[in-house]
């Protein structure tokens, strides 16, 4: 049969339907009475990266009725050399998920690849099936065939590393599906950029799985509107992270691609180097080249909905950043190690923001791998620290202090806490958080307060960051061209060098 022959699986759906409809008719609304979401109420998804977030996230997508998983893809077969958190925390999660306490029983580390995403989803919707058997998702290696031969996909959910999520959310948005993206939107300011204006003028639903409704947020700005804080002039936020093995320098090893990896379509746009499993699984941010380091694991959560809340719309004017030194011994000499090529161990990020609608110009500052502020003196005085994760407000008369999130916030001194009512006293344990409004936003045809289209800002910020450590000198950005205005130089980790094929 041709491909013009051939049904999409939109169509097929549509077809069963109808066959199914000759034999019994039953409206949807009764179908929705039983608890049950018709399949033409359904949301079709692609999930791309079955590595071990994009596994262990997978849970939710099959949970949920009102979306079908049609299609997985990853650059992977196939292997059970994945690192984790936990050796055994994703396999007891899908456990839970399929009901059977024996699946991986018999394997050795902890698997992924797109062969183990396929498996997962057919084993989770064969549950409901007369027959017990269901083979209904196709599987992929590349994203682009993808795209090409599965007409019927509503959304793509990327869950790829970070130098691929561009190129990914582009392809998408250029056939007309949905985005949801996993942080960052992009590894590289002008291509975050241009992910965005494509955003706005595709008019697909996008969401940046970074945003999070928070409650104590609201709070913060409603101290702050108070005047409890005078007026803001900096802003602090500190990770542990990274909690991943981190390198100063390239490896230079070269053992062999194994078997079923596409390492040529992992790197993507990256230019050619040699295969590394130090390059690969979840090691994968500490580099330059593919991730985005601990500012972009983490400081996305914190930071997005915080600009949004306040909203921060207008990007910093300047960043400054200082990162671990490392030195080796070679012939019993110290020799200092340049790196140029990774995060740092731990660094401190400082960001300068103009004047925004409501709030004047302020300074952000981002600490990592056990940096952190040292305590002010409202917390001295009670002989208290500053958290091991945290989130400050410092104002002209007065301060905010809260969880990495704003968790459990607080006015500083304790005295000025203990004189506010009850009912601002969040406890964030039981704010009940929704992770899923990408659902309805695809199916009404509206965007998200997780948008990209309003994510400029906070992708800005993270690239600068991630400028300033490589540049490590001071560096003044124009967001109207954009530019480092500076330091001519400094504007090649602006963007990157594309490999053949794959410029956007």
């Amino acid at each position: 049969m041709s491909s013009k022959d051939k049904l999409n699986r939109r169509e097929f759906i549509g077809t069963a339907a109808s066959i199914a409809a000759s034999f019994s008719i039953v409206p949807s609304h009764v179908i929705a009475g039983l608890g049950k979401v018709p399949p033409s109420d359904q949301i079709t998804v692609a999930n791309i990266g079955c590595g071990t977030q994009g596994l262990r996230e997978m849970g939710g997508l099959l949970l949920n009725p009102a979306i079908r998983v049609v299609a997985v893809c990853d650059s992977n077969k196939y292997t059970e050399d994945y690192i984790d958190w936990s050796p055994y925390g994703i396999r007891n999660d899908i456990r839970k998920v399929l009901g059977d306490d024996s699946w991986w029983s018999n394997i050795k580390g902890i698997p992924g690849g797109r062969d183990v995403g396929q498996a997962y989803v057919e084993k989770f919707y064969s549950k409901n099936t007369p027959g017990g058997t269901y083979s209904g998702c196709a599987s992929y290696e590349d994203f682009r065939e993808l795209f090409a031969k599965e007409k019927g996909i509503d959304v793509v959910k990327i869950m790829t590393p970070d130098h691929t999520h561009a190129s990914i959310a582009m392809e998408a948005m250029k056939n007309g599906v949905h985005v949801v993206t996993h942080k960052p939107i992009s590894n590289r300011l002008i291509e975050g950029r241009k992910v965005i204006e494509q955003a706005k003028s595709s008019g697909v639903t996008t969401h940046l799985l970074a945003w999070s409704d928070r409650p104590e947020y609201r709070q913060i700005k409603s101290w702050m509107d108070e005047g409890l804080i005078g007026e803001l002039k900096e802003i602090h936020n500190w990770s542990y992270r990274p909690v991943w093995q981190q390198w100063t320098k390239r490896p230079t090893d070269t053992p062999p691609i194994p078997k079923g990896f596409n390492w040529d379509l992992w790197l993507g746009p990256v230019p050619d180097m040699p295969y590394h499993p130090h390059y690969t699984n979840n090691v994968f941010r500490g580099w330059y080249d593919f991730g985005g380091g601990s500012v972009a694991d983490m400081g996305h959560y914190s930071l997005f909905p915080l600009f949004e809340t306040l909203g921060i719309d207008q990007s910093p004017v300047a960043a400054k950043a200082f990162g671990t030194t490392t030195r080796e011994e070679i012939d019993h000499v110290y020799h200092w190690v340049e790196n140029d090529v990774a995060f740092p161990a731990s660094c401190m990020i400082k960001w300068k923001f103009p004047k925004q609608k409501t709030l004047p110009s302020f300074d952000l500052f981002w600490y990592d791998g056990g940096m952190k502020p040292f305590a002010p003196e409202e917390l001295e005085m009670e002989g208290k620290d500053t958290p091991e994760e945290g989130l400050m407000l410092i104002g002209t008369k007065g301060k905010i202090l809260g969880g990495f999130r704003g968790e459990n916030p607080v006015l500083l001194p304790k005295s000025k806490m203990d004189s506010r009512p009850a009912s601002e006293k969040i406890n964030s344990r039981e704010v009940n958080r929704k992770t899923d409004m990408w659902v309805n936003a695809v199916k009404e045809k509206q965007q998200t307060p997780g948008s990209f289209i309003r994510a400029q800002t906070i992708t800005d910020t993270i690239n600068l960051g991630a400028i300033a450590l490589r540049a490590k000198k001071r560096v003044e950005f124009d967001a109207s061209i954009p530019k480092i205005t500076n330091d001519e130089s400094s504007n090649e980790f602006l963007t990157r060098t594309y490999r053949k094929g794959w410029e956007i």
